[in-house]
C-alpha cells in the first residue's frame, strides 16, 4: 500500500467502529447506527480493494469470518434476514457489511441505503439494543474460534 493511499483511507487510519475482534489480518467492528442495531463489518487489514486482490487462502479467511458474524447475529439477534455487502464504492478498502434486517426495519426490503418508506418503532430499536452485550460475546467467541 503506498502512503498516499492509507492516509486517505478512512479504515487504514480508523477502526470503522467498536472493534468486537482483531487479529493479523482482519477486525470486526460493531457500527453505532441507531437504526440498525447490530450491524457489523468485516475489515480486511491491508489496503486492498477487492476479494480478487487477496490470494485463496486469504479469502476464504475473510468470508469464515464474514460467515462467523452473520451466525453470532442470528443467534443473538434473530432477524428476519442478513445482508451481507461488499460495496467500496465510497471507500476502497476492502470490508464486508453484516447487517441484521427485520421487516419493520426503516428501510425494510430495500437496502439499508435507499431512502426509507417508515420510522423503526422506538421500543423495537431499544430491544434489539438491549443485546448488543450479548452479541458482542457471541462474535468474540465464533470468530475466536475460527479466524
Amino acid at each position: 500500500m503506498s502512503a498516499d493511499i492509507g492516509a486517505a483511507c478512512e479504515l487504514c487510519t480508523g477502526e470503522g467502529g467498536e472493534v468486537l475482534f482483531r487479529n493479523e489480518q482482519l477486525r470486526v467492528v460493531l457500527i453505532d447506527d441507531a437504526d440498525y442495531p447490530g450491524f457489523c463489518r468485516v475489515i480486511w487489514h491491508a489496503h486492498v480493494a477487492e476479494m480478487t486482490d487477496l490470494p485463496p487462502s486469504d479469502r476464504s479467511l475473510l468470508m469464515r469470518a464474514v460467515c462467523q458474524v452473520e451466525a453470532a447475529l442470528r443467534e443473538v439477534m434473530q432477524p428476519q434476514k442478513i445482508n451481507l455487502a461488499s460495496l467500496g464504492n465510497m471507500v476502497p478498502h476492502l470490508h464486508w457489511h453484516v447487517i441484521p434486517r427485520y421487516a419493520d426495519d426503516a428501510h425494510f426490503p430495500a437496502p439499508v441505503w435507499a431512502r426509507s418508506v417508515r420510522t423503526a418503532e422506538d421500543a423495537a430499536l431499544a430491544q434489539r439494543r438491549d443485546l448488543l452485550p450479548a452479541l458482542r460475546a457471541a462474535i468474540a467467541r465464533q470468530v475466536g474460534c475460527v479466524a
